[in-house]
């Protein structure tokens, strides 16, 4: 058997979709284009309405035009013929058949038609003189329906026309008229007259108007289009330059501005788009000033207060070493001063952190490092105090994890401010940490089981020095600005720090790299919510650093 070819995509084909593509995109990009096509639509519509009311009603006149022509022709040529027939005194059959010939003759020279029929009318006693029926329609004369006979039957002494459609020799049919009435003949009796009219001058004069109105139509579409074309261009013109500006400007081209050209109303949104752009500028420029006075104060600061920190740190860590010579008083306030003095010098290295993202001068040292080491570090690291707060760590590797091009100092500060905010706010509940990768990008989750946010906290849970509650005593001694710096950690290396979290359920933090940094990230190998899988669980069988376990906490 042989299969049936399917049929192949012709370059016709593609090319047509790609034309129209071309023209879709031109239509949302173009202001002037749609304005034109819009118009030139639109006028289309009313010239075709225009032109088909024109066509109509020409139509109509010449079709009026003619049946009068046509009526009077054929009650004149009908007038003759019965004063023929009844100024005659044929007696026999070779008579009236000679008589009803004249007649015939003199209807088609008062007529101008040579469709004539002559029929006698039914109901009429036989007679050995009566001549025979004629006609010259040839094969159109079915076109005299039996309803325009019964009418001229009926109503003797009256015309009667209908619209038909005749033939010629050639077999092309044409419109036409016909028109009854009914003649005495002498010794035959009455007979049915028909005569045909044709509509061939009159259809030709509408074809020929038609075609007129339509090569008018198409050139007046012309016109307008590319006058409209050329007006819009004037009117799209200054638009197109102010929207090129307000990019450039949008872009960090303060210094960038449309030409004032004329005293018109592009020339005053000009004035006024430039006035608003010098404003921008002294604005931005005042804030850039200010903000690096900021971040100047703030470096200086933490700079200065370094040394008189050092100080105070040595003369503070001799009293915190003889604390149990002091009385109970004096030895709870050295063990108070030894406490601030070092949750003040972590807030003095997170300050000059901040800064150093805030100026923009931050390198990142990356190197190939693997996560799950560093989770492990992190983990040990944090074992004493989930100790002392009865938290469990729990660390989850499925495997394939491979090196990451990271800087491992930011990453392990980012996972220290992690799990120590899941240990504060765990209510003693494990503490889930896993670790998992795809083939662009490495990612780990910090899951605890306790209070959890609002979405109201966590719309915030990022901002320098936010406190989900500010009544809650910080009893890890942190300085307020650890996720903000996280943030900053991950979001320099071109990563994702999310967080998802329930009142009552707890909250799942995770951090997305990409394994190389030319990588673009485009999805987590770890999911962030509970509906997206099951974070923070750790069920039997699964890697832990290359090694199978059954759930063994780390």
């Amino acid at each position: 058997m042989f299969a049936r070819p399917t049929a192949a995509r012709t370059p016709v084909a593609l090319g047509g979709r790609t034309w129209f593509r071309r023209v879709a995109a031109l239509w949302r990009s173009s202001l002037q284009f749609r304005t034109v096509g819009i118009t030139v639509v639109l006028s289309g519509l009313a010239i075709l309405l225009v032109g088909v009311y024109m066509s109509v009603s020409i139509g109509n006149d010449l079709f009026q035009s003619r049946l009068n022509q046509v009526l009077l022709e054929s009650n004149r040529a009908t007038t003759a013929a019965q004063g023929i027939l009844d100024s005659s005194d044929a007696a026999d059959r070779v008579q009236v058949q000679a008589l009803l010939g004249s007649a015939r003759t003199l209807i088609t020279a008062t007529s101008s038609s040579r469709l004539i029929a002559v029929l006698r009318v039914p109901g009429q006693e036989a007679s050995s003189v009566i001549p025979q029926d004629s006609s010259t329609f040839g094969e159109s004369t079915d076109v005299i329906s039996p309803e325009l006979r019964e009418a001229v039957r009926a109503n003797s002494g009256e015309q009667f026309w209908q619209s038909v459609t005749l033939s010629n020799d050639d077999g092309q049919d044409y419109p036409g008229i016909v028109v009854g009435s009914q003649i005495s003949v002498p010794v035959a009796g009455g007979y049915e007259l028909y005569i045909g009219y044709s509509l061939q001058e009159a259809e030709g004069t509408l074809l020929f108007v038609q075609r007129t109105l339509l090569i008018a139509a198409v050139a007046l579409m012309l016109l307008i289009g590319a006058v409209t074309w050329i007006v819009v261009r004037f009117v799209v013109t200054p638009i197109r330059v102010a929207a090129e500006t307000s990019q450039r400007l949008a872009s960090g081209d303060l210094a960038v501005r449309i030409p004032e050209k004329g005293e018109d109303v592009i020339a005053t949104l000009a004035r006024s788009f430039n006035g608003m752009a010098d404003s921008l500028q002294s604005q931005i420029k005042k804030l850039a000033d200010l903000s690096e006075v900021q971040q100047r104060f703030v470096s200086d600061v933490s700079h200065e207060l370094r040394t008189p920190l050092t100080t105070i740190r040595l003369a503070g860590s001799v009293l915190y070493d003889q604390r149990a010579s002091f009385p109970p008083a004096t030895e709870r306030t050295a063990e108070l001063l030894h406490t601030q003095v070092e949750r003040f010098e972590l807030l003095l290295g997170d300050l000059l952190e901040i800064s150093r993202y805030d100026a923009g001068s931050v390198q990142v040292e990356a190197e190939p490092t693997n996560l799950v080491h560093l989770a492990e570090d992190a983990i040990d690291s944090m074992r004493s105090l989930a100790e002392s707060k009865g938290t469990e760590l729990r660390l989850v590797a499925p495997g394939g994890h491979l090196n990451a091009e990271v800087d491992p100092r930011r990453i392990r500060r980012i996972l220290h401010n992690l799990i120590g905010n899941a240990i504060e706010h765990g209510e003693g509940k494990p503490v889930v940490v896993s670790v998992d990768s795809n083939a662009t990008a490495v990612a780990l989750s910090v899951r605890d089981f306790g209070l959890g946010m609002t979405d109201a906290d966590v719309a915030h849970v990022f901002d320098r020095f936010w406190r989900a509650d500010p009544s809650r005593q910080r009893t890890i001694g942190g300085t307020g600005l650890g996720l903000a710096i996280s943030l900053e950690d991950a979001t320099v290396h071109g990563g994702w720090l999310q967080v998802w979290s329930s009142p009552g359920d707890g909250s799942c933090f995770r951090l997305t790299l990409p394994r190389r940094s030319r990588d673009t990230l485009t999805d987590s190998p770890l999911p962030l919510t509970p509906d997206e899988g099951l974070v923070g669980e750790m069920p039997p069988g699964l890697l832990l650093d290359g090694k199978t376990t059954e759930g063994t906490n780390v």
